[in-house]
């Protein structure tokens, strides 16, 4: 099998290591992220690593895509 090198922030690396299964490598636990659906439980705690700027920006931004699609649907209603 051929094989790539490839640079990531320890930061990455890091978090690629709290999620790798056991005996799972890497490139196995890159498909299986890359790939795999999971399961929303999964997801639990992962922004616990984030700032609260950047979690408000994201609250934030799907607010706002909220807002215009509520309105996109009162104006398609009252066309």
């Amino acid at each position: 099998m051929t094989t790539k090198t490839i640079s990531i922030g320890e930061n990455v690396y890091n978090e690629l290591l709290k999620h790798k299964k056991s005996g799972e490598s890497f490139s196995e636990e890159l498909l299986r992220l890359v790939h795999g659906k999971g399961k929303i439980s999964d997801c639990a705690g992962l922004w616990s690593w984030m700032k609260k700027s950047e979690i408000s920006a994201i609250e934030s931004a799907i607010e706002k895509r909220r807002a215009a699609s509520r309105v996109a649907k009162k104006e398609k209603m009252i066309l």
